[in-house]
């Protein structure tokens, strides 16, 4: 089994000394100081991947190679006093201290400045010493430094490192003109008034704040701006797009991609997340479609999860496996986004589902379809009393009287969230939970005669008690509703499979947002989990998450939410995303590996933070890069990425529901 310590001795020999790090110093320094000493236990794992990870007050560690090339081009030597700003976790603080003889490090945050002095202490580190301050300004009673070494970027060089740096010595600094990108430099002071400057090339650090840096805001308060940086990035892109083509696997079209390889690599995972860039792209539906099939009919899968509600894809699930329709209080998939699941695409894969099922004698081998998502509070109170009322009339007439507390906002249950949250009303958790109790209390008498009848009511009870938290979370904040959804949709996944046995195995289709791994991203940096995390955290090499993205094209979605659904034009991806790197590989459509690459090179070029696009239900083209844009270190994100350059939107589907009608059944209104 492999240890952290041999990840450690694996992430200064593939990611630090293959990338051109030759200083002997510093590559046992990073032998020496375990990185995940500095993060919390949750990102252990992710420890030695060579990217930047969360770490507490909203910051980041960054990522080994770049704390390498900034170290390496400090040229540190033993007897040297050096100045740290920004100490962060201590990570870097640490890999310093290894090769000087005093380490100096300012840090802005004071629960950072504490936690950095505890690790270090613990570690035995004796020569560094810790302060919390603006780093902008220095440390001017230690001074003057051999070396400086800037962990944030500034939009000018402070005046105040400058004056601080021996003659002979060196500053390592990011600065840029924009809060989040910068060039990074090396300043060698050659004589009191003269110092040379080096570029590094382009990256991105978190913004460097105090009197002559950046304001908390974002505005500079310095008195002057820095120079424009150098665009390195220009001659960057077309290398790593380069990489990109040589690593993929290009496919002319959906209908004829060969998916032998893609299957082999997935080999013996039990859960694969198939996510989606935008929810409303004809060939993410399609592509997923065809990954799906292969998985069913090769590798035994027998679960399919949608990022959908439960008991609206119950209804899809009873009819591929004909099983007796329940009616529900609201038609299916009629809720806003209805072109999500209800759309041609959609269709076309349920039919084959139904095909495939036909053609299996037992129906304990058939493949089932469920929904996993929160929103269905009216259909799955409904769901609860049909099925009380056909096992347990008694059992039925008090959870009626339970569930009555929503009965204003079966509808609307957002104005429910408001109210609670506001305390202008009673919340109905109690009632919720009381109605789920009961349920599962009586299961082995429920679930006797149609275990599968019991499991959908026990899902729907959940599903009512799930909503009910999430609905009051909408008002508190966004954090928090959004981890409950994630948790409630990986616990039903966790449901699905104990109900279907040991040896079953689940798909899920969702947005790349909630399959991709979180802490590579944003969002964890939020403090926000997703199923992706979850499910690799459970799971491990067992789980096989894949990623798609566009350049441009067309997209089903709506200006606002409950608006009506546009055709709309996807804008050509950003110059500064993973999007724009896979559209210059030249390659319309491809698949790339990225847990085990076709070349180390283009995993350890694409493990850079950058920009990545995600187009929900609401596109608004005209603010793109403040709506859709966040940063994400794809490699850690997911297993796999599909590229498919240009992209169309799905078609919805339109028109009444016929009885036996095959082509709208089961998705016709």
């Amino acid at each position: 089994m492999t240890t952290l310590m041999d990840r450690r001795e694996a992430m200064v020999d593939t990611q630090i000394k293959a990338r051109g790090i030759k200083d002997s110093r510093v590559l046992e320094a990073f032998r020496s100081v375990p990185r995940e000493k500095f993060v919390s236990v949750r990102y252990h794992d992710l420890a030695y991947e060579d990217a930047p990870l969360p770490i507490e007050e909203g910051q980041t560690i960054s990522q080994p190679y770049i704390v390498a090339l900034m170290v390496e081009a400090a040229k540190i030597g033993a007897n040297a006093r050096v100045l740290e700003i920004g100490a962060g976790s201590g990570y870097a603080s640490a890999i310093l201290a290894r090769l000087a003889k005093d380490v100096y490090a300012v840090e802005w945050h004071d629960a950072l400045a504490g936690l950095a002095r505890t690790r270090l202490k613990a570690l035995g580190f004796t020569n560094t010493h810790i302060m919390c301050g603006d780093g902008t300004l220095g440390w001017p009673d230690a001074a003057p430094f051999d070396a400086i070494v800037v962990s944030a970027g500034g939009p000018e060089v402070p005046r105040s490192l400058l004056e601080q740096l021996k003659i002979g010595g060196r500053l390592v600094i990011p600065v840029g003109t924009e809060a989040r990108s910068q060039e990074l430099f090396v300043i060698e002071r050659a004589s009191e008034h003269k110092y040379d400057r080096t570029s590094l090339g382009r990256v991105q650090f978190v913004p460097l704040v105090g009197a002559e840096g950046w304001a908390s805001d974002g505005a500079p308060l310095g008195a002057h701006r820095a120079e424009g940086p150098i665009r390195v990035g220009a001659r960057e892109g077309p290398r790593i797009a380069s990489l990109i083509a040589d690593a993929c696997e290009p496919f002319s079209s959906v209908e004829h991609a060969d998916l032998d390889a893609l299957v082999r690599r997935i080999g013996a995972a039990r859960v694969v997340l198939l996510g989606e860039s935008t929810h409303g792209s004809s060939e993410f539906y399609a592509m997923r479609a065809r990954i799906t099939q292969a998985l069913i009919a090769r590798a035994g899968f027998n679960i399919v999860a949608l990022e959908a509600d439960w008991p609206d894809t119950a209804m899809v699930d009873r009819a591929v496996r004909k099983r007796p329709a329940v009616p529900l209080r609201e038609p299916m998939f009629s809720r806003f986004p209805a072109w999500m699941w209800r759309n041609r695409e959609m269709q076309r894969f349920v039919d084959w589902l139904t095909r495939h099922n036909a053609t299996i004698g037992r129906p304990a081998m058939q493949t089932s379809i469920h929904g996993l998502d929160i929103y269905s509070l009216n259909n799955s109170i409904g769901a609860v009393l049909e099925f009380l009322d056909r096992v347990d009339p008694t059992a039925a007439f008090t959870a009626r009287e339970m569930y009555a507390c929503f009965t204003p906002w079966e509808r609307d249950p957002a104005t429910y969230g408001r109210a609670a949250a506001s305390g202008g009303l009673a919340n109905c958790e109690h009632q919720a939970l009381t109605t789920l109790r009961s349920l599962l209390e009586e299961r082995l008498r429920y679930s006797e005669n149609d275990g599968d009848s019991f499991f959908d009511a026990a899902r729907n009870a959940t599903v009512v008690s799930e909503a009910e938290k999430y609905y009051r979370a909408m008002y508190r904040g966004a954090r928090e509703s959004w981890n409950i959804r994630d948790r409630h949709m990986f616990e039903t996944l966790l449901a699905l499979l104990e109900h279907r046995g040991p040896n079953s195995k689940a798909v899920i289709w969702a947005h790349n947002s909630h399959v991709g791994n979180a802490a590579a991203t944003e969002m964890g940096m939020h403090g926000e989990i997703n199923i992706g995390q979850l499910v690799r955290e459970r799971f491990g090499d067992a789980s096989y998450s894949i990623g798609f993205g566009t350049d441009r094209g067309t997209v089903a979605a709506a200006s606002n939410w409950d608006a009506p659904m546009q055709v709309m034009a996807v804008r050509p991806s950003h110059a500064d995303s993973y999007e724009r790197l896979c559209h210059e590989s030249g390659e319309r459509n491809f698949m790339l590996p990225l847990r085990k690459p076709n070349t180390i090179a283009v995993r350890n070029e694409l493990l850079r933070p950058r920009l990545e696009r995600a187009i929900g239900v609401i596109y608004r083209p005209e603010t793109e890069l403040v709506s859709h844009y966040f940063q994400a270190t794809l490699p850690a994100q997911f297993d796999e990425f599909i590229w498919i350059d240009a992209t169309t939107a799905v078609e919805p589907l339109k028109g009444a529901q016929t009885e036996g009608d095959p082509e709208l059944f089961p998705f016709g209104l």
